[in-house]
């Protein structure tokens, strides 16, 4: 007897996760994190009991977007059923997530996890970008409620890749699929070094320069206009900004501050200069963003976002195109930046013919929309669809990983 629905968008950087009756996933670092000072190791959601965010150590599950170290993941998804929703497996169905193009042998691991180790009641394997056609993406366009578009387009931009799913009657294109090998990670890596190369020593601080990223780092409209405004003298710079970093002792989290005249700035900084230690943040703010969309500005040979999403809908059928550009959804983290949904709108209707209509759209939630995707998939479904679509752990016993390749038939 199956008593709960577990929903697991599986992500590189975190777990969106919760059982279906609930109206939203629980986040969940995707990590086991070591402390600098206190020498312990922090377990998904126990990160948040974590007080001095310096110098963490991060053990991540995932390797360049597919999920190859399980004596990471194990522990994670252990606290995960058992602290943190509190469900037995063998009484519950999971619905979760995997990457594009997922390995063969990575596939079987899943369903060895899954099925043998945990030994859930019933299991659905798919891809994100699946998950978010679920949702009412009339609502997005405002266009009539409950309406289905036969065509969708889904960019998906997360920690690891950004990839663009065009999708056909709810069935993905594989042949048009595109990668860009450009997500969070990469660009908070690359952060990481140009603050080093100009300010302060920040190689081990990942956990602080993400949140710089976050909170200060946006998409510019104008690059070049950008550039010359970052020119100017300081006060005449409307870009620059001023960001506290924490200590720890006093702060916990770092926040941006007013701008200072450069001498009021000196000044504070004698009288301070043993409480706040100020990273300036100038053309990095749009720069580091700007890899999305430019990947060859920091030597990676591949098209940026707007010019690749173009190439997916050109690698489709011509009656699909106008579709296609109608019904563009961004999800994933860096969806988040400022700017990100009008820079591509700018960028992609100098790119597209004019006949076509570009309609681009966001969610309210970006990083959620798979898992929300998932509890509609499963609240609209009947209980016979639901048993046609996952696979059994009988069915699993005796079948093996042949049966879900055959069920799920995803990307």
């Amino acid at each position: 007897m199956v008593n709960s629905t577990v929903i697991l968008d599986n992500g590189a950087s975190t777990l969106k996760v919760n059982t279906v009756e609930y109206q939203a996933p629980r986040i969940i670092q995707n990590a086991i994190i070591r402390g600098r000072t206190d020498r312990r190791n922090y377990i998904g959601d126990q990160i948040d009991q974590c007080t001095d965010f310096s110098s963490l150590y991060y053990r991540l599950p995932f390797e360049r977007g597919f999920l190859t170290n399980w004596d990471v993941e194990r522990p994670v998804w252990n606290r995960l059923f058992s602290n943190v929703l509190q469900i037995e497996p063998r009484d519950s169905r999971l619905l979760i997530t995997e990457p594009c193009f997922n390995l063969k042998n990575i596939q079987e691991a899943y369903d060895q996890m899954i099925f043998e180790e945990y030994e859930f009641a019933s299991c659905y394997r798919t891809i994100a970008p699946e998950l978010c056609t679920f949702n009412d993406l009339a609502l997005l366009f405002g266009d009539r409620p409950g309406s289905i578009p036969d065509c969708t387009l889904i960019v998906d931009s997360g920690y690891s890749f950004t990839h663009i799913v065009p999708f056909f009657k709810g069935k993905p294109i594989a042949k048009a699929v595109r990668r860009i090998n450009v997500g969070g990670k990469l660009l908070t890596n690359q952060l990481k070094e140009t603050v080093s190369f100009r300010y302060y020593d920040m190689m081990e601080e990942t956990s602080i320069i993400n949140q710089v990223k976050e909170e200060c780092c946006y998409i510019s409209q104008d690059v070049y206009r950008d550039l010359d405004i970052c020119k100017k003298p300081y006060q005449q710079n409307t870009i620059v900004q001023e960001y506290v970093l924490p200590d720890y002792t006093n702060t916990s989290k770092g926040h941006i501050r007013p701008k200072q005249s450069r001498q009021a700035s000196m000044s504070r900084h004698h009288q301070q200069q043993d409480i706040e230690q100020v990273l300036t943040m100038n053309n990095e703010r749009f720069m580091i963003p700007e890899v999305l969309m430019h990947p060859s500005d920091i030597g990676i040979q591949q098209a940026g976002l707007p010019e690749a999403i173009t190439q997916s809908v050109n690698a489709c059928k011509p009656e699909m195109h106008g579709l296609l550009y109608s019904n563009i959804v961004l999800v994933g983290g860096n969806t988040l930046f400022e700017g990100y949904r009008e820079r591509i709108i700018h960028d992609l209707q100098a790119m597209v013919p004019s006949e076509y209509d570009v309609r681009v759209s966001q969610p309210p939630s970006p990083t959620e929309y798979a898992w929300e995707g998932g509890q509609r998939f499963v609240e609209l479904s009947s209980k016979s669809d639901l048993q046609r679509k996952f696979v059994q752990r009988r069915e699993y016993l005796e079948y093996g990983s042949e049966i879900c390749r055959r069920k799920f038939g995803t990307l």
